[in-house]
């Protein structure tokens, strides 16, 4: 069996690029924030892995594709790549509201199939999400929690989990 891991898991649209309330449905659209690769490094640097966690019912929605959110991902993989950095992986819901999936978040069905995928230790881990469902989904897996804003954003968030292991 595998080493235990311990992961900080992270929300994407809001927390890594800019929210669109019309979703993020191409890489055309697609917003990087460009301070994310320091607080991804440290996440690294402290020994966990960063887990992409986030709803995308756009898909489901019929605005975009299981190909085009592969390629928006492919583009952060490639952003954070140019500073040596990276997402080890990210996982997604397609579903929508009312298809009542136990992946679509404030469920924390995702973070389950990632802990059973990389061995992680949840009650050693961290969700950083910008709403109340990543907070929900968070706690009901029973992982720490640091919900962020407009004027808290992962910088901060990383910051605030360095000082807590501290």
């Amino acid at each position: 069996m595998n080493n235990v891991c311990n992961a900080v898991f992270l929300d994407r649209d809001g927390v890594l690029n800019k929210l669109k309330y019309d979703y993020v449905k191409s890489i055309d659209e697609l917003d990087i924030f460009s301070f994310i690769p320091k607080p991804i490094k440290k996440i690294h640097s402290l020994g966990f892995l960063v887990i992409v966690v986030t709803n995308q019912s756009a898909i489901n929605r019929g605005f975009t594709s299981h190909q085009k959110i592969s390629e928006i991902h492919e583009k952060i993989q490639s952003f954070l790549k140019s500073f040596g950095t990276k997402v080890d992986a990210f996982y997604y819901c397609p579903h929508m509201p009312n298809e009542s999936c136990m992946c679509r978040k404030p469920k924390p069905g995702l973070l389950f199939k990632a802990s059973d995928d990389w061995n992680i230790d949840l009650k050693s881990s961290w969700f950083i999400g910008d709403s109340e469902s990543d907070i929900i989904a968070g706690n009901s897996a029973g992982c720490k929690t640091i919900k962020i804003s407009q004027n808290f954003n992962l910088e901060n968030a990383v910051q605030k989990l360095e000082n807590f292991l501290i």
